[in-house]
Protein backbone atom coordinates (compact mmCIF):
# COMPACT_ATOMS: atom_id res chain seq x y z
CA UNK A 1 0.00 0.00 0.00
CA UNK A 2 0.68 3.18 -0.45
CA UNK A 3 2.29 5.75 2.26
CA UNK A 4 1.24 9.04 0.74
CA UNK A 5 -1.88 10.99 2.36
CA UNK A 6 -4.69 12.10 -0.11
CA UNK A 7 -6.12 15.07 1.65
CA UNK A 8 -9.15 16.26 -1.08
CA UNK A 9 -10.58 14.77 -4.63
CA UNK A 10 -8.08 16.99 -6.38
CA UNK A 11 -4.79 15.33 -5.38
CA UNK A 12 -6.52 11.86 -5.48
CA UNK A 13 -7.24 13.02 -9.26
CA UNK A 14 -3.59 14.01 -9.45
CA UNK A 15 -2.19 10.51 -8.38
CA UNK A 16 -4.77 8.18 -9.76
CA UNK A 17 -5.17 9.44 -13.03
CA UNK A 18 -8.23 9.34 -12.97
CA UNK A 19 -10.46 13.00 -13.94
CA UNK A 20 -11.45 15.18 -11.45
CA UNK A 21 -15.30 15.02 -12.63
CA UNK A 22 -15.36 11.22 -12.56
CA UNK A 23 -14.45 11.18 -9.05
CA UNK A 24 -16.94 13.32 -8.44
CA UNK A 25 -19.55 11.55 -10.43
CA UNK A 26 -18.61 8.43 -8.64
CA UNK A 27 -19.00 10.16 -4.63
CA UNK A 28 -22.43 11.58 -5.75
CA UNK A 29 -23.71 8.04 -6.79
CA UNK A 30 -21.12 5.37 -7.36
CA UNK A 31 -23.66 3.58 -9.95
CA UNK A 32 -23.52 6.17 -11.75
CA UNK A 33 -20.26 5.27 -13.31
CA UNK A 34 -18.89 2.29 -15.19
CA UNK A 35 -18.13 -0.83 -13.07
CA UNK A 36 -14.72 -0.73 -14.43
CA UNK A 37 -14.53 2.96 -13.67
CA UNK A 38 -15.84 1.80 -10.06
CA UNK A 39 -13.28 -0.67 -9.62
CA UNK A 40 -10.48 1.45 -10.89
CA UNK A 41 -11.94 4.39 -7.78
CA UNK A 42 -12.30 2.17 -4.97
CA UNK A 43 -8.23 0.53 -5.68
CA UNK A 44 -7.17 4.13 -5.60
CA UNK A 45 -9.38 4.89 -2.37
CA UNK A 46 -7.44 1.86 -1.10
CA UNK A 47 -3.86 2.65 -2.06
CA UNK A 48 -3.80 6.08 -0.76
CA UNK A 49 -6.11 5.55 2.40
CA UNK A 50 -8.63 8.78 1.30
CA UNK A 51 -11.67 9.45 3.33
CA UNK A 52 -13.93 11.64 1.73
CA UNK A 53 -15.41 14.51 4.03
CA UNK A 54 -18.58 12.78 4.63
CA UNK A 55 -19.61 15.83 6.34
CA UNK A 56 -19.71 18.51 3.15
CA UNK A 57 -20.93 15.11 0.94
CA UNK A 58 -24.27 15.26 3.18
CA UNK A 59 -24.52 19.39 2.91
CA UNK A 60 -23.94 18.70 -0.70
CA UNK A 61 -26.79 16.59 -1.17
CA UNK A 62 -29.08 19.12 0.31
CA UNK A 63 -28.20 21.31 -2.44
CA UNK A 64 -29.21 20.98 -5.97
CA UNK A 65 -27.57 18.95 -9.01
CA UNK A 66 -27.64 22.40 -11.10
CA UNK A 67 -24.46 24.11 -11.87
CA UNK A 68 -25.02 27.33 -13.43
CA UNK A 69 -22.89 28.45 -16.15
CA UNK A 70 -23.14 32.38 -17.01
CA UNK A 71 -21.32 34.05 -20.51
CA UNK A 72 -21.17 37.61 -21.97
CA UNK A 73 -22.75 36.37 -25.49
CA UNK A 74 -23.53 33.32 -26.35
CA UNK A 75 -23.62 34.52 -29.80
CA UNK A 76 -19.67 34.74 -29.80
CA UNK A 77 -18.01 31.45 -31.04
CA UNK A 78 -15.84 31.98 -28.31
CA UNK A 79 -18.09 31.57 -25.47
CA UNK A 80 -19.93 29.46 -27.65
CA UNK A 81 -17.17 26.90 -28.05
CA UNK A 82 -15.80 27.03 -23.95
CA UNK A 83 -19.42 27.24 -22.35
CA UNK A 84 -19.79 23.70 -24.70
CA UNK A 85 -16.80 22.17 -22.92
CA UNK A 86 -17.61 23.43 -19.50
CA UNK A 87 -21.26 21.87 -20.07
CA UNK A 88 -19.60 18.67 -20.61
CA UNK A 89 -17.16 18.60 -18.15
CA UNK A 90 -20.11 19.24 -15.47
CA UNK A 91 -22.42 16.53 -16.71
CA UNK A 92 -19.13 13.96 -16.48
CA UNK A 93 -18.94 15.38 -13.06
CA UNK A 94 -22.40 14.29 -12.24
CA UNK A 95 -24.32 17.96 -12.21
CA UNK A 96 -26.92 19.55 -14.44
CA UNK A 97 -25.26 22.49 -16.40
CA UNK A 98 -27.48 25.43 -16.49
CA UNK A 99 -26.39 27.85 -19.55
CA UNK A 100 -27.10 31.35 -19.49
CA UNK A 101 -26.45 34.18 -21.88
CA UNK A 102 -26.31 38.23 -20.47
CA UNK A 103 -27.06 39.49 -24.07
CA UNK A 104 -23.96 42.17 -23.50
CA UNK A 105 -26.36 43.83 -20.98
CA UNK A 106 -26.25 44.69 -17.53
CA UNK A 107 -29.02 43.99 -16.29
CA UNK A 108 -29.65 40.46 -17.68
CA UNK A 109 -26.17 39.50 -16.14
CA UNK A 110 -27.85 40.67 -12.87
CA UNK A 111 -31.09 38.60 -13.63
CA UNK A 112 -29.59 35.56 -14.89
CA UNK A 113 -27.70 35.79 -11.08
CA UNK A 114 -31.32 36.26 -9.41
CA UNK A 115 -32.38 33.22 -11.15
CA UNK A 116 -29.63 31.23 -10.44
CA UNK A 117 -29.75 31.90 -6.52
CA UNK A 118 -33.48 31.40 -6.50
CA UNK A 119 -32.45 27.95 -7.45
CA UNK A 120 -29.97 27.19 -4.96
CA UNK A 121 -27.44 25.80 -7.44
CA UNK A 122 -24.46 23.77 -5.90
CA UNK A 123 -21.61 26.08 -7.97
CA UNK A 124 -21.59 28.74 -10.71
CA UNK A 125 -18.98 29.41 -13.26
CA UNK A 126 -18.74 32.82 -14.48
CA UNK A 127 -17.17 34.83 -17.11
CA UNK A 128 -18.09 38.40 -16.16
CA UNK A 129 -19.26 41.26 -19.15
CA UNK A 130 -16.31 42.86 -17.14
CA UNK A 131 -16.70 46.93 -17.86
CA UNK A 132 -20.64 46.76 -17.60
CA UNK A 133 -20.95 44.61 -14.64
CA UNK A 134 -22.65 45.70 -11.48
CA UNK A 135 -19.64 44.22 -9.60
CA UNK A 136 -21.64 45.17 -6.36
CA UNK A 137 -24.46 42.56 -7.50
CA UNK A 138 -21.67 40.29 -8.41
CA UNK A 139 -19.68 40.49 -5.34
CA UNK A 140 -23.04 39.80 -3.41
CA UNK A 141 -23.69 37.02 -5.78
CA UNK A 142 -20.32 35.43 -4.86
CA UNK A 143 -20.37 35.73 -1.14
CA UNK A 144 -23.59 33.77 -1.16
CA UNK A 145 -23.07 31.00 -3.84
CA UNK A 146 -19.14 29.28 -4.89
CA UNK A 147 -18.56 30.97 -7.72
CA UNK A 148 -15.55 30.64 -10.11
CA UNK A 149 -15.20 33.23 -12.54
CA UNK A 150 -13.03 31.95 -16.48
CA UNK A 151 -11.91 34.85 -19.19
CA UNK A 152 -12.42 38.04 -17.46
CA UNK A 153 -10.97 38.64 -13.96
CA UNK A 154 -13.23 40.94 -12.32
CA UNK A 155 -11.59 42.68 -9.22
CA UNK A 156 -10.80 39.80 -7.32
CA UNK A 157 -14.21 38.27 -6.91
CA UNK A 158 -15.25 34.63 -7.10
CA UNK A 159 -13.04 31.99 -5.08
CA UNK A 160 -11.02 31.13 -8.08
CA UNK A 161 -10.47 33.03 -11.38
CA UNK A 162 -8.99 30.86 -14.82
CA UNK A 163 -8.13 32.72 -18.20
CA UNK A 164 -5.58 34.11 -20.73
CA UNK A 165 -2.27 35.65 -20.12
CA UNK A 166 -3.09 38.56 -22.12
CA UNK A 167 0.68 40.47 -22.01
CA UNK A 168 2.28 37.22 -23.02
CA UNK A 169 0.20 36.41 -25.91
CA UNK A 170 0.14 39.87 -27.04
CA UNK A 171 3.65 39.55 -26.35
CA UNK A 172 4.15 36.93 -28.74
CA UNK A 173 2.27 37.69 -31.77
CA UNK A 174 3.71 41.55 -31.37
CA UNK A 175 7.52 39.61 -31.57
CA UNK A 176 6.81 37.63 -34.74
CA UNK A 177 4.86 40.41 -36.67
CA UNK A 178 8.48 42.51 -36.37
CA UNK A 179 10.34 39.37 -36.84
CA UNK A 180 8.73 38.89 -40.35
CA UNK A 181 8.37 42.59 -41.40
CA UNK A 182 7.28 45.76 -40.39
CA UNK A 183 6.06 46.81 -36.84
CA UNK A 184 2.21 46.38 -36.80
CA UNK A 185 -0.17 49.18 -36.03
CA UNK A 186 -2.92 48.16 -33.45
CA UNK A 187 -6.52 47.88 -34.37
CA UNK A 188 -9.19 48.27 -31.58
CA UNK A 189 -12.31 49.73 -30.20
CA UNK A 190 -12.19 52.58 -28.64
CA UNK A 191 -14.32 51.61 -25.76
CA UNK A 192 -13.67 47.96 -25.97
CA UNK A 193 -16.82 45.91 -24.57
CA UNK A 194 -14.80 43.31 -23.43
CA UNK A 195 -11.71 44.23 -20.39
CA UNK A 196 -9.42 41.77 -21.90
CA UNK A 197 -9.33 44.65 -25.20
CA UNK A 198 -7.39 46.61 -22.04
CA UNK A 199 -4.65 44.44 -21.14
CA UNK A 200 -4.14 43.50 -24.84
CA UNK A 201 -4.26 47.43 -25.71
CA UNK A 202 -1.51 47.55 -22.67
CA UNK A 203 0.48 44.30 -23.69
CA UNK A 204 1.04 45.75 -27.41
CA UNK A 205 2.46 49.49 -26.08
CA UNK A 206 4.57 47.45 -23.92
CA UNK A 207 6.30 45.09 -26.34
CA UNK A 208 6.39 47.78 -28.73
CA UNK A 209 8.24 50.15 -26.56
CA UNK A 210 10.41 47.41 -25.22
CA UNK A 211 11.33 46.53 -28.88
CA UNK A 212 12.20 50.32 -29.24
CA UNK A 213 9.56 51.11 -31.77
CA UNK A 214 6.24 53.48 -31.41
CA UNK A 215 3.26 51.96 -30.78
CA UNK A 216 0.51 52.87 -33.34
CA UNK A 217 -3.30 52.57 -32.28
CA UNK A 218 -5.88 52.92 -34.62
CA UNK A 219 -9.08 53.15 -33.10
CA UNK A 220 -12.80 52.76 -34.50
CA UNK A 221 -15.93 53.53 -33.09
CA UNK A 222 -18.43 50.83 -31.54
CA UNK A 223 -19.57 49.21 -28.08
CA UNK A 224 -21.28 46.21 -29.07
CA UNK A 225 -20.35 42.92 -29.78
CA UNK A 226 -21.10 43.12 -33.46
CA UNK A 227 -17.47 43.43 -33.77
CA UNK A 228 -17.36 41.87 -37.75
CA UNK A 229 -19.22 44.64 -38.77
CA UNK A 230 -16.61 47.16 -36.27
CA UNK A 231 -14.09 45.96 -38.07
CA UNK A 232 -15.32 46.23 -41.14
CA UNK A 233 -16.70 49.67 -40.85
CA UNK A 234 -13.95 50.99 -39.02
CA UNK A 235 -11.75 48.80 -41.69
CA UNK A 236 -13.06 50.53 -44.52
CA UNK A 237 -12.64 54.20 -42.70
CA UNK A 238 -8.89 53.63 -41.78
CA UNK A 239 -7.76 52.60 -44.98
CA UNK A 240 -9.49 55.00 -47.10
CA UNK A 241 -8.46 58.22 -44.97
CA UNK A 242 -4.67 56.77 -44.81
CA UNK A 243 -4.85 55.65 -41.23
CA UNK A 244 -2.22 53.02 -41.53
CA UNK A 245 1.38 53.89 -41.06
CA UNK A 246 2.31 50.33 -41.68
CA UNK A 247 1.41 47.28 -43.76
CA UNK A 248 0.83 45.78 -40.86
CA UNK A 249 -2.08 45.13 -38.95
CA UNK A 250 -2.45 43.18 -35.15
CA UNK A 251 -6.34 43.61 -34.62
CA UNK A 252 -7.92 42.94 -31.05
CA UNK A 253 -9.50 40.40 -31.84
CA UNK A 254 -10.49 37.43 -34.69
CA UNK A 255 -14.02 39.01 -35.33
CA UNK A 256 -12.29 42.61 -35.77
CA UNK A 257 -10.00 41.32 -37.65
CA UNK A 258 -12.57 39.28 -39.99
CA UNK A 259 -14.23 42.33 -40.40
CA UNK A 260 -10.81 44.04 -41.23
CA UNK A 261 -10.26 41.66 -44.37
CA UNK A 262 -13.69 41.95 -45.46
CA UNK A 263 -12.72 45.75 -45.73
CA UNK A 264 -9.07 45.20 -47.70
CA UNK A 265 -11.03 43.40 -49.78
CA UNK A 266 -13.44 45.67 -50.83
CA UNK A 267 -10.82 48.43 -51.17
CA UNK A 268 -8.73 45.60 -53.43
CA UNK A 269 -6.20 45.31 -51.05
CA UNK A 270 -4.64 41.50 -50.99
CA UNK A 271 -3.84 40.42 -47.67
CA UNK A 272 -0.85 38.02 -46.88
CA UNK A 273 2.60 37.27 -47.00
CA UNK A 274 4.07 36.47 -50.79
CA UNK A 275 4.10 39.30 -54.00
CA UNK A 276 1.61 41.17 -54.53
CA UNK A 277 0.20 41.62 -50.62
CA UNK A 278 -0.74 45.08 -49.97
CA UNK A 279 -1.44 44.20 -45.87
CA UNK A 280 -0.75 42.07 -43.42
CA UNK A 281 -3.21 41.16 -40.77
CA UNK A 282 -3.26 39.05 -37.70
CA UNK A 283 -5.87 38.80 -35.18
CA UNK A 284 -6.16 36.79 -31.38
CA UNK A 285 -8.00 34.21 -29.88
CA UNK A 286 -8.18 31.51 -32.81
CA UNK A 287 -11.51 32.22 -33.67
CA UNK A 288 -13.36 28.70 -34.75
CA UNK A 289 -13.81 30.31 -38.56
CA UNK A 290 -10.47 31.87 -38.60
CA UNK A 291 -8.43 29.08 -40.84
CA UNK A 292 -11.05 29.55 -43.54
CA UNK A 293 -11.13 32.99 -43.93
CA UNK A 294 -9.27 33.61 -47.09
CA UNK A 295 -6.88 34.09 -46.76
CA UNK A 296 -6.60 32.07 -43.07
CA UNK A 297 -6.11 34.13 -40.39
CA UNK A 298 -2.67 34.66 -38.37
CA UNK A 299 -3.50 34.47 -34.60
CA UNK A 300 -3.00 33.39 -31.11
CA UNK A 301 -4.69 30.23 -29.83
CA UNK A 302 -5.95 30.19 -26.64
CA UNK A 303 -6.53 27.07 -24.39
CA UNK A 304 -9.69 26.31 -24.27
CA UNK A 305 -9.63 22.87 -22.92
CA UNK A 306 -6.94 23.73 -19.87
CA UNK A 307 -9.48 26.81 -19.01
CA UNK A 308 -12.59 24.89 -19.14
CA UNK A 309 -11.06 21.86 -17.17
CA UNK A 310 -9.94 23.43 -14.72
CA UNK A 311 -12.77 26.00 -14.24
CA UNK A 312 -14.61 22.98 -13.63
CA UNK A 313 -12.37 21.25 -11.24
CA UNK A 314 -12.23 24.48 -8.77
CA UNK A 315 -15.62 24.57 -9.26
CA UNK A 316 -16.48 20.97 -8.28
CA UNK A 317 -13.53 21.30 -5.07
CA UNK A 318 -15.61 24.49 -3.50
CA UNK A 319 -18.51 22.12 -4.04
CA UNK A 320 -16.84 18.93 -2.24
CA UNK A 321 -15.26 21.03 0.72
CA UNK A 322 -18.39 23.65 1.73
CA UNK A 323 -16.06 26.35 2.50
CA UNK A 324 -14.57 29.37 0.66
CA UNK A 325 -10.64 29.62 0.32
CA UNK A 326 -8.70 31.83 2.21
CA UNK A 327 -6.68 32.83 -0.94
CA UNK A 328 -8.40 33.19 -4.32
CA UNK A 329 -6.48 31.33 -6.95
CA UNK A 330 -5.90 33.20 -9.66
CA UNK A 331 -4.13 31.07 -12.91
CA UNK A 332 -3.06 32.33 -16.46
CA UNK A 333 -2.63 30.16 -19.04
CA UNK A 334 0.10 31.00 -22.44
CA UNK A 335 -1.29 31.73 -25.70
CA UNK A 336 0.36 30.06 -28.83
CA UNK A 337 1.30 31.47 -32.20
CA UNK A 338 -0.84 30.13 -35.19
CA UNK A 339 0.53 30.92 -38.47
CA UNK A 340 -1.40 30.97 -41.42
CA UNK A 341 -1.32 32.96 -44.61
CA UNK A 342 -2.60 36.39 -43.40
CA UNK A 343 0.57 37.44 -41.88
Amino acid sequence: MSESKIRNMEELASVSGISRPTLSKYFNNPDSVRASTRKKVEAALQEHHYQPNIYAMNQNRRLTKNIGIVVPYLADPFFAEIARVIENLVIQGGFRPILLSSHGETRQEVENLDSLRSIRPAGVLLAPLGRRSDTAAVDRFCTDVPTVLFDNNLDDLGQAFFGLDNPQSVGLMVKHLCKTGEPPVFFEMKTPTNPNAYKRRRAYIDTMEALGLDPKLVQVEGETWDFEEIGYKGGLAAIRNRELCTNTVLCSNDRLAIGFLAAAYECGLRVGCGTGCALRVAGHDDHPYARFTCPPLTTIAQDYSAIATRSVEAILNLIESGEHPDLRNSTLFEGTLIKRASA
